[in-house]
């Protein structure tokens, strides 16, 4: 095998991509930043129990491990991030009110989470601290939502789910991590079969009710059918009335639901939703509220947040014009090189012709040139 041929799943980034990647990075951080979101740089790697404990199965099989040569302890090479930004809200920045925080770095799996999806993921998040509300829940929609949109991205569907429902009805029933982790994929895959194997030693009414979410799927009306057919409990009304709140407060954007999808993490504790667009196979943003996953940490604070992958927004984003930049000749004399340097400081993208090199294409569009014109050095158009 070639040395320079990259594992499977893993790609190197080229010029025209990297800076459509770049450009949107710069807009959704600016997005972020907008709506009060500090910006926070976790590390890649981390000591293995800070990096995965009170995650779930999930997370610790997408993770990849390696011996620290220093201490000898285990570390893991984070595959989310939402798990160390929890713990930077609770141990290093340790506030009292809200924190609103976000992120972008890649992040690492052992296997593509989908078909054709990359090992490396440039993951973009947000996260809200300290407000259990709907407010906060409302917001971190909101900013997904206009994240998208300054992107130019605006044929979305948003879909939504709640983790309480499913766990109201497993309560009660003993129920280890491996089996909660087929009962959650036979619900996403809808597999009515596997998922009465995996329930049958829970009461009656608890596989019924599963059996039932396999059907609560499409508009406004599976909310109501919800009501009808689902246990009348606090968790499960308190639910059905979180996702009618938001839904009411989301104008001009098309809303479903599918009470049976828990796909994701395991931190998930309210209110979930994935936005669709045509072109990915799957959610391309999922979000939600997680308000356990600080517990580890020592700071159960509310929190919900999301993220989303720009290697693979960058596929259904619109790309934004070349800017255009100026061609100029090299040389040494100090008058080229001060009139190259003062069009740099104002914003321009100068490219200096190296010698025997006059033909070469490259990324940037030049629809100008620096030409010399009396005793000074001048742009004029192509």
């Amino acid at each position: 095998m070639s040395a320079w041929v990259l594992p499977d799943h893993i790609a190197d980034v080229l010029p025209s991509e990297a800076r459509h990647i770049e450009e949107l990075r710069r807009e959704l951080l600016d997005t972020a930043r907008g709506y009060g979101c500090e910006l926070v740089m976790p590390p890649l790697l981390e000591h293995l129990e800070s990096l995965l404990t009170g995650t779930g199965e999930t997370l610790d099989l997408q993770t990849f491990k390696l011996v620290d040569q220093l201490s000898g302890r285990l570390l893991g090479l984070r595959a989310d991030s939402t798990p160390q930004v929890a713990r930077i809200d609770a141990h290093l920045l340790n506030r009292q009110g809200v924190t609103r925080l976000c992120y972008c770095g890649p992040v690492l799996h052992t296997r593509p989470d989908r078909p054709h999806a990359t090992r490396e993921p440039l993951q973009f998040g947000a996260e809200i601290y300290g407000h259990a509300g709907l407010e906060a829940d409302l917001e971190a929609l909101s900013l997904a939502l206009d994240c998208l949109r300054a992107t130019q991205v605006s044929d979305f569907t948003v879909d939504m789910a709640d983790a309480r429902i499913v766990h109201a009805l497993l309560e009660g029933g003993a129920t280890d991590p491996h089996r909660l982790a087929d009962i959650h994929a036979a619900l996403a895959a809808k597999d009515a079969g596997t998922l009465a194997g995996l329930t049958r030693h829970l009461p009656a009414g608890s596989r019924a009710a599963l059996g039932q979410l396999l059907d609560l799927y499409g508009g406004p009306e599976v909310l109501d059918q919800a009501e009808r057919v689902l246990p009348d409990v606090p968790a499960i009304r308190q639910a059905l009335a979180s996702m009618r709140w938001l839904a009411g407060h989301l104008q001009d954007t098309r809303i479903s639901f599918d009470l049976a999808d828990l796909r994701g993490y395991a931190y998930y504790t309210g209110v979930r939703f994935g936005i669709y667009v045509p072109g990915v196979s799957d959610a391309l943003v999922r979000g939600g509220r997680y308000d356990e996953v600080g517990a580890v940490f020592g700071r159960n604070r509310p929190a919900v947040g999301f993220s989303l992958d720009l290697k693979e927004l960058v596929g259904v984003a619109s790309k934004r014009p070349l800017k255009a930049a100026i061609r100029a000749p090299w040389g040494e004399q100090a008058d080229l090189r001060a009139a190259v340097g003062r069009l740099r400081a104002q914003g321009e993208t100068v490219v200096c012709v190296l010698p025997g090199h006059e033909s070469v294409v490259d990324e940037f569009h030049c629809d100008r040139e620096l030409v010399r014109q009396d005793s000074d050095w001048v742009v004029r158009g192509l």
